[in-house]
């Protein structure tokens, strides 16, 4: 990539991390007076992309060129030094300080060898008339909105270093009028010649925005393109690596009638979560939910389990009401629930494989009747057995089985607690080929023993292969529910994409 003219470039970029390529050969190249989207679903290598091109990270290979030089970025002081400025969806500022001095730490104006505030607040007055704040520089930074306090990050980040403007995830936390407020400044930024970098999850913010895209999946990049070539439909499809025309997979018929409906949430919801859904889920059946990656998939996810509270709508256990309100209500309700991230919020790294196994069940037991160490290691045994899982020993730490044999002890936790519906949040990511398909088959006997199932993932043949029914998920909202021939990969992407319902 040596087109002249850009603010900032990577330039052939590899990041190896041990033995995982985090990027692989990947050019990116920024226009000044350009806002230029980078996109990718969990893994694609955005994060690593960033923290190069802002010096938290080197590169294993490969250049960062700043307007035209090749540059070693050691730290993001020094990329600040090259104009380059970063903006993290959680600011990144201090609320207990003042407006003004946020805008100014580290390099705040002095005299006598003191902090000259009164200068620190006037020019900080100048500043925010530039950005359409019209707030008090001396006030707490805390008692803002989320909204002001991201403005004021980017104000500070633009003065700071002025070249170069990147976004990550800004609009997450914001309300529909603070997402067009945001993109005023950023089109009256670009408009003064700064370049922009944008991430985001939301495919109609991208639109609105952003000039061109670039679009990293696994590592590697798979597009770099101006907007205007592209529709919503082709964003999906490189992001997933899927044909929209693709008819390979669809769903297996299943002749059995389902079972009656065990969990149904109506009008169910959590504000600046997930929009409100309505879903029943019959016993004997796998509910699919497909999405990109903050599509408030996982969201849905978690107001189910308990994990966060829904602030709106209700639910239904075999009829009755219920009241999901935390994850030990969701449990006495016989419901389960494997997240995402098994290493965050899945696995107790330190106890050993036995404890992990058994934690829930005890829990759900009660501390008054504590399972001894013979009945944990029949337990224990029994689904480690049943799941395949591969350790020297049961009381060895969890932390150090791989990552599949993790995700099979998550799944044998619930499954020891005999439950009657199972949430599980990308079941098969990150896992070797053979703990993968020993998930699918145990999700498929599931289903066919009389479960109630719920089951994320991004692999759009899988979660065909195994639903009776799939919802569609795009931002924060689910916007199509598929039964029959609709539920193939093709259609999945053109709902994913064009925010309506296909017709049957």
């Amino acid at each position: 990539m040596a087109e002249a003219g850009y603010a900032l470039e990577a330039r052939g970029i590899t990041k190896v991390f041990g033995l995982h390529v985090a990027l692989d050969n990947v050019d990116f190249g920024l226009r000044p007076g350009e806002v230029h989207a980078l996109l990718g679903e969990n893994g694609a290598g955005k994060s690593t992309l960033i923290k190069i091109l802002t010096g938290a990270y080197q590169p294993t290979l490969g250049q960062v060129v700043a307007e035209g030089v090749p540059v070693t970025l050691e730290n993001p002081q020094q990329a600040q030094k090259y104009g380059i400025g970063t903006v993290y969806q959680e600011v990144n500022l201090l609320p207990n300080r003042s407006v003004a001095e946020n805008l100014f730490l580290g390099h705040q104006p002095t005299r006598f060898g003191l902090v000259h505030r009164r200068k620190m607040e006037q020019d900080s007055r100048v500043i925010l008339k530039r950005y359409g704040l019209d707030i008090d520089p001396a006030s707490e930074l805390g008692a803002h909105s989320v909204a002001v306090q991201q403005i004021v990050a980017i104000a500070r980040a633009v003065e700071l270093s002025g070249k170069v403007l990147i976004l990550d995830e800004p609009t997450a936390s914001l309300d529909r009028n603070e997402v067009e407020r945001l993109f005023e400044i950023i089109r009256d930024l670009k408009s003064q010649g700064l370049a922009i970098v944008f991430i985001t999850h939301f495919l109609d913010q991208v639109f609105a925005v952003a000039d061109r895209v670039t679009i990293l999946r696994n590592g590697k990049l798979i597009e770099t393109r101006a907007l205007d070539d592209m529709t919503r439909t082709d964003v999906v499809r490189l992001m997933l690596g899927k044909d929209v025309a693709f008819s390979g997979a669809t769903a297996v018929e299943d002749a059995r009638p389902l079972g009656d409906v065990l969990v149904e949430f109506k009008n169910y919801g959590r504000k600046r979560s997930v929009h409100p859904f309505n879903i029943s889920i019959h016993k004997g059946e796998v509910v699919g939910v497909a999405g990109l990656l903050g599509s408030g998939r996982t969201e849905m996810a978690r107001i189910m389990f308990g994990a966060d509270a829904a602030d709106e709508g209700s639910v239904t256990v075999a009829g009755k009401p219920a009241s999901i309100a935390r994850p030990t209500d969701a449990i006495a309700h016989g419901f389960g629930f494997c997240p995402e991230d098994r290493k965050a919020e899945g696995i107790f790294g330190d106890l050993s494989v036995r404890e992990n196994i058994v934690i829930a069940l005890q829990g759900k037991l009660g501390w008054f009747s504590a399972l001894n160490r013979d009945e944990q290691m029949e337990i224990a045994g029994k689904f480690g057995e049943a799941m395949d899982i591969r350790a020297a020993s049961l009381d060895m730490p969890i932390k150090l089985l791989s990552g599949g044999n993790q995700q099979k002890a998550i799944l044998s936790r619930w499954l020891a607690t005999d439950p009657d519906f199972l949430i599980l949040d990308e079941p098969t990511r990150g896992i070797d080929v053979g703990a993968h398909a020993e998930i699918v088959r145990t999700i498929n006997r599931l289903r066919d023993e009389g479960l109630a199932l719920v089951v994320i993932s991004s692999e759009l043949d899988e979660v065909v292969a195994y639903s009776s029914r799939i919802v569609v998920m795009r931002d924060r909202e689910m916007v199509a529910e598929l039964n029959g021939e609709n539920i193939n990969p093709g259609v999945i992407v053109q709902a994913i994409a064009n925010h309506r319902e296909p017709a049957a």
